[in-house]
């Protein structure tokens, strides 16, 4: 069987120090041996942006730290004008939250760039990359399927197809962040513009970047439990005890929440790429593969969590 290129799902949290974002993560002297790169364990990289998703980042944080295929996790906070003393005082909650071994750390990018989220950071020393959002818990058997890639399973065949695998959860080669951020000249260059000119689209480049190394399409890995905070079928806050208007906040910070817009934004990202580029290397998939059957989003309706999908 073909190895996995990369697999996709959704998100969970953990732990704190904080840095910043220094030295140029393209000299190739600041990357890694990669024969130094462990199998065994995967590095975790949380894009992190809004104030108001802190209590739902320190809710999830303990949860991913317990875990053992975990070597370390990064949050990546994209958001500059965050003041200092929140960042200090988020990186030390988030390291009283810590149950498990493996070390986080807290950084502060340069910008707000999208596309730092796939820098290749020297601090990475796994072979594997979980990129993830801050709205999302899966369950931790779940996880620990997606990332070993599961002995046994059950692949369920669907009427629908896919080409692009989201953010929420995407396990990949850590070798592709290099591909993203460094590789293809003149061209890359200019399609990671478009993802600063747009703030979107970053995870539709990496599925770009990809597909054109492996020649296939994604693989969607299925879920047992996925709890999405970040719905906007969500009634309220959507279980975690905020105000309604903390809640709302919690809610729409996603770009995906502006459907309208978010949407028109990605088919232009699509065909910007296909120009610029000169190809379209994404493929289609179809069907997932799961280690149960009937999973499905958890969203809170009327004080009750229900499959979001009832909900449309």
């Amino acid at each position: 069987m073909q190895k996995n290129p990369y697999l996709a799902l959704l998100i969970l949290w953990p732990l704190a120090l904080m840095s910043l974002s220094s030295s140029n993560p393209c000299d190739p002297s600041n990357q890694r041996d990669p024969r130094s790169l462990r199998s065994d364990q995967i590095t975790v990289l949380i894009n992190g942006y809004s104030e108001s998703r802190i209590p739902l980042l320190r809710s999830l944080a303990s949860t991913y730290t317990s875990a053992p295929q975990v070597s370390s996790v990064l949050v990546l906070w994209g958001n500059p004008s965050t003041p200092a003393q929140t960042l200090a005082r988020l990186a030390h909650n988030l390291s009283l939250s810590s149950f498990g071994p493996a070390p986080i750390s807290l950084v502060r990018q340069r910008s707000n760039s999208l596309n730092d989220r796939f820098l290749p950071r020297f601090s990475i020393g796994t072979r594997a990359v979980l990129i993830c959002d801050d709205d999302v818990e899966v369950d931790a058997k779940s996880f620990e399927f997606a990332f070993k890639g599961a002995k046994q399973w059950i692949y369920t065949v669907h009427g629908d197809k896919y080409s692009i695998v989201l953010t929420k959860f995407m396990v990949l080669k850590s070798e592709y962040l290099w591909k993203y951020s460094c590789g293809g000249g003149a061209q890359m260059s200019e399609v990671r513009r478009t993802v600063d000119r747009m703030m979107n689209c970053e995870d539709i480049l990496m599925n770009f970047v990809v597909a054109d190394e492996v020649k296939a399409g994604p693989i969607l890995v299925g879920a047992e439990r996925v709890r999405d905070w970040g719905d906007a079928r969500n009634d309220g806050d959507g279980g975690m005890g905020l105000k309604d208007e903390e809640g709302s906040r919690v809610r729409e910070v996603g770009l995906s929440s502006r459907r309208t817009e978010h949407r028109k934004r990605r088919g232009d990202c699509i065909r910007e790429f296909h120009k610029v580029l000169g190809r379209m290397p994404l493929r289609y998939n179809y069907g997932k593969v799961v280690n149960s059957v009937g999973e499905q989003g958890l969203c809170l309706k009327g004080g009750r969590l229900v499959f979001c999908d009832q909900y449309q």
